[in-house]
């Protein structure tokens, strides 16, 4: 069981954003979110996390509608990564990842031994034990992120969920971070503009145009040279590899050139 969408609808601000999509992911899975700015990326992932009600369909949670969930109780199963997370207080990297113990404290209670043993085993999924008592503000920026993957970790969920995690990183910690992700034992749903690192870590893809679905799939059988035309405006060439079952995307500039 998983968490998954039937046939959403939401608009907002008299706009329809997300209109009849539907998401199965397969449990263990990562799951790229693709299409243009404004195709209803971050709209879907807002009502996947609950942070927002379909005005029709539902947002199902171990074949529970969402809605008829507790707040606390969807934050111990389902964690959200968003772009980039900033605060001016003089905060440690561990206290970040602890903060990801909350849906599991008691109201009026402290840290626990096993709080501690989620945030050591979180900062050491992410590479970041060395790091645990430098201050927020002295990390890189790929290191940040790491910080946030391991906060949603700490919070020990069946569901992660990540809105552009690569965004403003450097190649290098964009390659890190989708190879961390993709390796977490959790169900992953990651909105992504970069079409090759979808192909390359991403178990399947959904593609997304003006709230609607166009494509679904693994990203071979997707990521076609038509459907990226046809969805981005842009020639390109998808090269396979028979070894890995991957594909790369070659570019070759706007339809209209």
């Amino acid at each position: 069981m998983t968490l998954e969408a039937r046939d959403v609808h939401w608009s907002r601000g008299g706009a329809l954003v997300v209109d009849g999509v539907s998401l199965h992911p397969e449990p263990g899975t990562t799951v790229g979110l693709l299409g243009p700015n404004g195709s209803g990326k971050s709209s879907l992932l807002r009502l996947l996390q609950g942070a927002a009600r379909p005005d029709a369909g539902e947002v199902l949670l171990d074949d529970r509608p969402l809605s008829s969930w507790r707040r606390r109780d969807i934050a111990r199963t389902v964690a959200v990564v968003t772009q980039h997370a900033e605060t001016d207080a003089d905060i440690v990297v561990r206290d970040v990842v602890r903060l990801g113990r909350t849906p599991h404290r008691p109201v009026w209670g402290g840290s626990t031994a096993g709080d501690e043993q989620a945030v050591d085993a979180a900062l050491a999924r992410v590479g970041l034990t060395d790091k645990a008592d430098r201050l927020w503000h002295t990390l890189s920026g790929g290191e940040r992120q790491r910080a946030q993957i391991a906060r949603a970790l700490a919070q020990e969920p069946r569901e992660l969920l990540l809105d552009e995690p690569t965004n403003h990183l450097d190649i290098r910690h964009q390659l890190d971070i989708l190879a961390l992700v993709s390796s977490l034992p959790v169900t992953s749903i990651v909105a992504l503009h970069d079409l090759n690192l979808a192909a390359t870590y991403c178990d399947s893809v959904l593609v997304l145009r003006e709230g609607r679905v166009v494509a679904a799939g693994t990203p071979a059988a997707v990521l076609t040279p038509a459907l990226i035309a046809d969805v981005y405006g842009v020639r390109a060439r998808v090269i396979p590899d028979a070894a890995t079952n991957r594909t790369t995307i070659l570019f070759d500039g706007p339809l209209d050139d």
